[in-house]
């Protein structure tokens, strides 16, 4: 028997170094920064806390290292309302770090090392078999191994757990994978390099989400950045445009959408519903800077949903 609206969500922890530049440097170049922060992150761990923000009942399989960063990081996330008993503790390694430089139009620039996540192993998802098959949904990414997010989709598939990824950091995947996926959220690039196709406008992403669905994946959402998402289920397309904002730092909206469509989608909201939610959410996100400090409580969604009409 299912639990109803239970979300699993099996992803990275990163502690974030964040610089803010006029511009990104060139090659061998030094710029001075405008401003610098340390913050909670990890793509995992960001849709977690969007989730958890935003009203859903969620537990969290993930691991960070013995260090004061992932206690810091536990307890974090116990405030956010997420279950941290399947938040393992590593001996022996760091928390994973991400290094990352916002320039002035908020775009980012990432680099990461993964650190405790490397021990997100298929046999320490095996540990969470139960509470995957007992989920209402699945919600994963890839900066855990790839055998780690496969063994995670076939418990699911095998105990009718929807199965929502996000495929980023972008990466060709085995067919093998994306068999056992129900919902999945690439950004242009990301679908691109699972279809070959180049999306830059409403016919090319209605072409890559019809190569998906050949993949057998019924829902697809492609995310077309200010243009909004592409919506397409089992062939049936169309495009659901963002709110208009002034954007600041952009590194967690694109998590934030996920964690909180998940929010939506498992309180029975219509599709088209939850993404306008999801947008709302992701849409205050950007105003803000840096990964989990720039993600809205359900209180601020509703506000925004409810001035926007």
């Amino acid at each position: 028997m299912k639990t109803t609206g239970q979300l699993v969500v099996l992803g990275s922890i990163n502690a974030d170094h964040i610089l803010n530049l006029d511009r990104f440097p060139m090659p061998g170049e030094t710029l001075n920064g405008n401003h610098y922060q340390v913050a909670f992150g990890g793509k995992g761990a960001n849709q977690a806390v969007a989730a958890g923000r935003s009203g859903a009942d969620i537990a969290f399989i993930a691991c960070v290292g013995d260090d004061d960063t992932g206690e810091r990081i536990r307890q974090q996330l116990a405030k956010d309302r997420i279950d941290t008993v399947p938040v393992a503790v590593i001996k022996g390694e760091s928390t994973g770090v991400a290094l990352i430089f916002v320039n002035a139009e908020g775009e980012n620039f990432i680099g990461i090392n993964a650190g405790a996540n490397g021990a997100l192993s298929a046999e320490r998802v095996e540990q969470h078999h139960d509470r995957i098959a007992g989920a209402q949904a699945l919600l994963m990414q890839l900066e855990s191994p790839l055998e780690t997010v496969l063994a995670a989709a076939r418990i699911a598939y095998h105990n009718q757990t929807q199965t929502i990824l996000n495929p980023a950091p972008a990466s060709p995947l085995p067919d093998e994978l994306l068999a056992l996926v129900d919902i999945i959220t690439p950004n242009e690039t990301e679908a691109e390099i699972l279809t070959g196709i180049h999306v830059d406008d409403d016919e090319s992403a209605a072409r890559a989400a019809a190569a998906l669905h050949d993949k057998g994946i019924s829902t697809v959402l492609i995310t077309l950045g200010k243009r909004g998402v592409w919506l397409s289920e089992n062939g049936a397309g169309q495009r659901i445009p963002g709110f208009s904002v002034k954007a600041v730092d952009t590194i967690a909206a694109g998590d934030t959408f996920n964690g909180a469509l998940m929010t939506a989608l498992l309180e029975s909201r219509p599709m088209e519903d939850a993404v306008r939610f999801a947008h709302a959410a992701a849409a205050i996100a950007v105003t803000r800077k840096g990964a989990q400090p720039s993600v809205p409580w359900r209180q601020e969604i509703d506000a925004f949903l409810h001035q926007q009409g």
